[in-house]
């Protein structure tokens, strides 16, 4: 990659991190407030009546499922949006018209989603921890499915944003697809707590396997392997990541 190419993505990549900046009440601060209105809820609701792991309290259970949903929710609706947004307003030709291959258009924008998705999940884990204790096991695996997952979600939200032509289908795929798998994958519970059928089901979600290894960093306890979390999660990040750069190659919906 040239210097002048590095400084294209880089440039690309700093305009996507400036704009969810300047709405830092909507895109950091909401979330936040969200996912303590979920802790505050289901914990004070269940907290003494359901131990997922011996010696952990429900409340501190929940925490690191609050988390990478709000990654989830967030990395996703950061490409996505933007990309909707410079479509419906026809600004992208722009950016099309820029000398930035396919591989840079699609790293500024999944990048920028990994650092709104890590920023909302770090405020979360600052303010929750003031009201509850979270050991870190592993803080490797903290690091690594945070960024992980906040990079699989941001190459889903540059598909979903390629693909979408107007607003409302754009609404669907996160409401039909993003938020079922989310709240289906674990955040408010250890799958073996579901009978056999829904156990098996579970396993196929990839996100599972991305709050699973999420929670075994602070805890050093999982439902699944922590290698086959990583192994699963690293594969969909690399499978959503072909296929994005095959649609930006063939100018799917972007090229007219």
């Amino acid at each position: 990659m040239t210097s002048s190419a590095r400084y294209g993505m880089y440039t690309l990549f700093q305009k996507e991190v400036r704009r969810f900046l300047k709405v830092t009440v909507q895109t950091v601060l909401t979330p936040v407030v969200t996912a303590l209105l979920y802790l505050l809820v289901f914990g004070q609701a269940l907290e003494g009546n359901v131990e997922v792991y011996p010696g952990v309290t429900y409340s501190a259970f929940l925490i690191p499922g609050l988390m990478m949903m709000s990654i989830i929710q967030n990395a996703f609706a950061n490409s996505s949006s933007s990309l909707i947004q410079s479509k419906m307003t026809g600004n992208l030709v722009f950016v099309l018209l820029s000398p930035i291959s396919n591989l840079e258009f699609f790293a500024a924008f999944t990048l920028a989603a990994v650092v709104r998705g890590v920023l909302v999940a770090l405020a979360v884990y600052v303010v929750a921890i003031l009201f509850v204790d979270l050991p870190l096991a592993a803080p490797w695996a903290v690091v690594v499915f945070a960024v992980l997952g906040s990079a699989t979600l941001g190459a889903l939200g540059v598909l979903a944003g390629v693909w979408a032509e107007k607003f409302d289908q754009l609404a669907g795929f996160q409401n039909f697809f993003i938020l079922p798998l989310s709240f289906l994958s674990g955040v408010f519970y250890s799958i073996h707590s579901l009978p056999g059928v829904w156990q098996v089901v579970s396993q196929f979600n990839p996100f599972f396997y991305l709050i699973d290894g999420f929670r075994y960093g602070f805890f050093g306890q999982a439902d699944a392997s922590v290698w086959l979390s990583l192994l699963v999660s690293l594969g969909f990040l690399l499978a959503i990541s072909a296929v994005c750069l095959l649609m930006l190659q063939k100018g799917y919906k972007i090229r007219g």
